[in-house]
């Protein structure tokens, strides 16, 4: 469970005779939604908007834990609006405007509610900028793992799954609104701040050095990540000119460096099995974070807390096809990210002289539960609570019910699958039904149920066909 959170009164910048002003322009709108109302998650997100782009402006001392920030939302109003929420946990707002024009705001727990001087239109696109300021929180997850802003030796690290974004950027905090970011970074001269899509400049004045980075495809907000540290950076170029660009800790960068080399591979081998690689750029993050105990699938460079071994670069890499750019609607749909990279597992084994996807399954089937207690605890469709969203059924039964739909339509017409979900959801979102529904269409003729409601959402485990 996240953390409590102090809250910062309900105050307001705008003058008594501005907050009585009523709303101009005919438009008579209600409040946005303070959530999606997602069945692990319901107050993540907000609802009455969706955003387009990110720009965010961050200013961080390492010695002093500050960070001071500007983010401005462009986004579309979804219907009227007299006000919306922003999700930000933590941290002290010092203003908001939208069109440039001073707004209400007051705080609740992680809801920012902000009042626009005049009510907003259903389909109107507006920008609304948030300065804020203060020591960043970690976030403590319900399973007990952390994320947020999570301080290292030398600097940051800020993780988001499935929350923690929140603790760094005001936003709409959920998988199913996702965004274009610009996000401009400054630190100590010397640290470097390294994040996602393609740098595009970095500069040094007065001690201080200042780098900025954009992500031109659509993002969901708990793909983003900052690593600030002490880095060694690699530039290189795969297929296409498609820009690789990794930042290892120096502590790590020795037992890091033949995995990483392999970063073209994989994306060769990907590209055959999944289709073409859905960003401008890839690479990784490999920092000095062991505590942490988890790498991540943050989108074009995934984060891994100490030196990667080959298979866990290429369930990461996976993600960038399933998560990253095919995106679950809600967190119940986690099993289309972990379920398909990890079959990603089993066909890199099965592509490289390791065991078969079938002697992967069988051995799973058969003796599982030695490895994984709770591997049969709850469907993979249908998590028990916030706390197994990432359980081991997410994970291995997932990759087991797409294994039993390969069996069901034949490796060809199983390859024209994965080939055609990355395409016909890239930069998107999709839930349990769509895929269900996906499938069925491809392989007309082919009865499903049985691996639909055995293997995807009943409890405990099936029977052996």
């Amino acid at each position: 469970m996240a953390r409590s959170v102090r809250l910062v009164p309900a105050l307001t910048a705008v003058p008594l005779a501005l907050a009585l002003t009523a709303c101009g322009g005919g438009v008579h709108g209600s409040p946005g939604g303070s959530g999606v109302r997602d069945p692990y998650f319901p107050k993540a997100g907000n609802g009455g908007y969706d955003v387009t782009h990110y720009g965010l402006r961050l200013d961080y001392d390492p010695d002093a834990h500050h960070l001071t920030g500007t983010a401005t939302l462009t986004a579309r109003a979804t219907k009227d609006l007299s006000a919306f929420n922003l999700d930000l946990l933590g941290l002290d707002v010092g203003q908001v405007t939208v069109g440039g024009e001073t707004a209400r705001w007051n705080r609740a727990g992680q809801e920012l509610t902000v009042r626009p001087r005049e009510d907003l239109g259903r389909d109107e696109t507006f920008r609304v900028t948030v300065r804020y300021s203060g020591a960043p929180e970690t976030v403590t997850d319900p399973d007990g793992s952390q994320e947020g802003w999570l301080r290292t030796t030398d600097g940051a690290l800020a993780l988001g799954e499935p929350t923690g974004s929140m603790a760094w950027f005001p936003g709409n905090h959920h998988p199913s609104d996702k965004a274009a970011y610009d996000l401009t970074v400054t630190v100590p001269q010397g640290l470097r701040a390294v994040s996602n899509g393609e740098l595009r400049s970095d500069t040094t004045a007065r001690g201080r050095t200042t780098f900025t980075w954009r992500s031109a495809e659509p993002m969901a907000s708990y793909l983003a990540t900052l690593a600030i540290g002490d880095f060694d950076i690699s530039r290189s170029t795969a297929r296409d000119g498609l820009t690789v660009y990794t930042a290892v800790d120096p502590v790590e960068k020795e037992g890091s460096r033949a995995v990483l080399a392999r970063i073209p591979e994989v994306l060769r081998w990907a590209e055959r099995r999944f289709g073409p690689y859905p960003f401008s750029s890839t690479g990784a993050i490999v920092d000095r974070a062991a505590e942490i105990g988890y790498a991540l699938e943050t989108q074009s460079r995934p984060v891994f807390p100490g030196a990667p071994g080959i298979t866990l670069l290429v369930h990461e890499l996976a993600h960038q096809w399933y998560g990253d750019s095919v995106t679950p609607k809600s967190w119940r749909d986690m099993w289309l990210n972990e379920g398909f990279a990890t079959y990603a597992e089993w066909l890199w084994d099965e592509d490289h002289g390791g065991p078969s996807a079938q002697e992967t399954f069988d051995a799973l089937y058969d003796h599982g539960e030695k490895t994984y207690e709770d591997l049969w605890s709850f469907p993979p469709a249908n998590p028990l609570d916030p706390a197994h969203i990432s359980g081991a059924p997410v994970y291995q039964r997932g990759a087991m019910v797409l294994h039993k739909v390969r069996r069901t339509v034949g490796d060809e017409a199983f390859g024209d699958i994965l080939r055609g979900w990355s395409a016909d959801r890239r930069h998107g979102n999709a839930d349990t039904a769509d895929f269900t529904a996906y499938v069925e269409k491809q392989a007309p003729g082919k009865d499903f149920d049985g691996i639909w409601e055995d293997w995807l959402y009943a409890e405990g485990k099936p029977e052996r066909p």
